[in-house]
């Protein structure tokens, strides 16, 4: 229900170039490294903004632009089940300090992918749903004291 659907990918033989430039072109900090196993896009690493510009940076001899991402992408992949709960999920990204989780079905077959971004997005929505509930608490309470006051008979005073 969070995750994002639309997942930019790309295999590991694609040159790092061609990958940054698809990045920039989709808006997106990161691609899932996928290869086609039974007609089905499995994820088997990703790609990160923060990786390529690790690579650039610590490249002193300017190879770094002609590297496939095989060379540089992340391979201990982290991935969670379609149907896992959200707050699973987030507290293994939280365990493993990643903030992009790869999204696949039954079958391992890659659906989407869940950034720390969706899950603060979807967090900050619940907090402002907890903090609604406390003000239309409030508001109930005193509707029920304006009907309980007011359906009073009013008695003089003596």
């Amino acid at each position: 229900e969070l995750c994002v659907r639309e997942v930019v990918t790309a295999t590991r033989s694609e040159l790092v170039r061609d990958a940054a430039q698809r990045m920039i072109e989709h808006h997106v900090g990161c691609l899932v490294v996928v290869e086609d196993v039974e007609g089905a896009a499995r994820p088997i690493g990703i790609v990160t903004d923060r990786d390529l510009v690790r690579t650039l940076c610590l490249d002193d001899l300017g190879h770094a632009r002609a590297l496939a991402i095989d060379d540089v992408m992340s391979r201990d992949l982290l991935v969670a089940v379609d149907d896992e709960d959200a707050l699973e999920a987030l507290a293994r990204m939280r365990a493993r300090g990643v903030r992009r989780l790869p999204i696949v079905d039954r079958r391992g077959a890659l659906v989407g992918v869940l950034t720390h971004d969706d899950l603060c997005e979807w967090l900050a929505e619940e907090l402002t749903n907890l903090t609604r509930l406390v003000k239309n608490e409030r508001r109930s309470e005193a509707q029920r004291a304006s009907r309980t006051t007011s359906a009073r008979p009013v008695r003089p005073v003596q």
